[in-house]
């Protein structure tokens, strides 16, 4: 599976490159560190890497005037969005600009109050939250298309002077898991409309808010007409599943533990999700003293955060206990970013 093997070669780049880091970083979506065993070390599969070639092309090169301008990149509090601000910080220390790290601002609210405010100058958010949570559009009105709830994100936040650059291909949205080992039992569902029979035998789990969220419980017995024998309240997703207290869980899909073979994740077979991608947002200001260089430093490192490769980082920080940064480093290595 690409999730392991990508996991398995950055653990040969942690073990060779940058030793064992023991640190613990909260995270609201909880690290369930005994679901996966930390990565051991072997040779890639194929897909996990990029020929020698590409990487040469995607090394970042020093921007001219770049040590003039100072910057500050900031992130919400939880694991992906360390590891994600530390990329980008990197990946812009690289190119040449002084760069300041404001990471754990706090909930996307606080941290995009900080943007506005110039507290810091640069976060990374997602397309779908930024529409419902600072321009007003309900989930359901959130374009089903990406690339289009982007642009609506984009010009929301022109009108603040904040320029929205284009979105990773990965997002990072709410949707059921259940144990592959159990999934016979229910009729070896693939997507959500699968459980339409099996719901009413089957407990659910979810954190508190879940049960009256439209883009969680409410919205799928809503969408899918889907009818639960339990919903049961709780934030260790993955430690609820593997004790088979609850049936299926609701899981964000670059959760850590998902970079194993274990779990199984169903399609949003009716689209009630809105696309949750990444945008790196950044006070327009500050964007125009990067000028199209450095402008292209920050698109181009987000080539590779595919689904599998932010479970796999957020795995090596939430299970086996690394250091955001140094998940950050070994992505920019593995594909070239940055001299390993």
């Amino acid at each position: 599976m690409i999730r392991s093997s990508i996991r398995i070669f950055l653990g040969l780049l942690a073990v060779l490159a940058l030793g064992l880091f023991v640190a613990a970083c909260g995270d609201d979506e909880e690290s369930d560190a005994t679901s996966t065993p930390a990565a051991q070390a072997t040779q890639p599969a194929d897909g996990s890497d990029i020929s020698a070639d590409e990487k040469a092309a995607n090394k970042i090169a020093p921007v001219d005037g770049a040590s003039d301008i100072s910057l500050s990149v900031g992130s919400k509090n939880f694991t992906e969005q360390y590891v994600l601000a530390e990329i980008y910080a990197q990946a812009l220390g690289a190119a040449g600009y002084k760069v300041k790290k404001e990471l754990n601002l706090g909930s996307e609210v606080v941290a995009y109050r900080s943007l506005k405010q110039g507290e810091v100058d640069s976060y990374p958010e997602y397309t779908g939250t930024s529409l419902t949570a600072f321009f007003d559009v309900k989930v359901k009105d959130v374009p089903k298309e990406p690339q289009k709830a982007y642009e609506d994100a984009k010009a929301a936040y022109a009108k603040e002077n904040i320029t929205a650059f284009e979105p990773t291909p990965f997002e990072n949205s709410y949707r059921l898991g259940i144990l592959k080992s159990r999934a016979a039992e229910f009729g070896n569902p693939t997507k959500i409309s699968d459980l339409k029979e099996e719901a009413p035998k089957m407990t659910v789990n979810g954190h508190d808010e879940c049960r009256q969220r439209i883009d969680c419980l409410l919205g799928v017995e809503q969408n899918y007409g889907l009818k639960f024998k339990k919903f049961l309240p709780g934030d260790a997703k993955f430690q609820i599943l593997d004790n088979k207290d609850a049936d299926v869980a609701f899981v964000f899909t670059t959760d850590g533990p998902l970079s194993s073979d274990k779990y199984l994740v169903l399609d949003d077979d009716q689209n009630l999700y809105p696309p949750y991608n990444i945008t790196f947002t950044m006070r327009k200001s500050v964007a125009d003293k990067l000028g199209a260089a450095g402008q292209k430093v920050i698109t181009d490192v987000q080539k590779h955060m595919t689904e599998a490769v932010m479970q796999e980082l957020n795995a090596r920080v939430d299970i086996d206990k690394q250091e955001p940064a140094a998940a950050a480093k070994a992505y920019l290595e593995q594909f070239g970013y940055i001299a390993s």
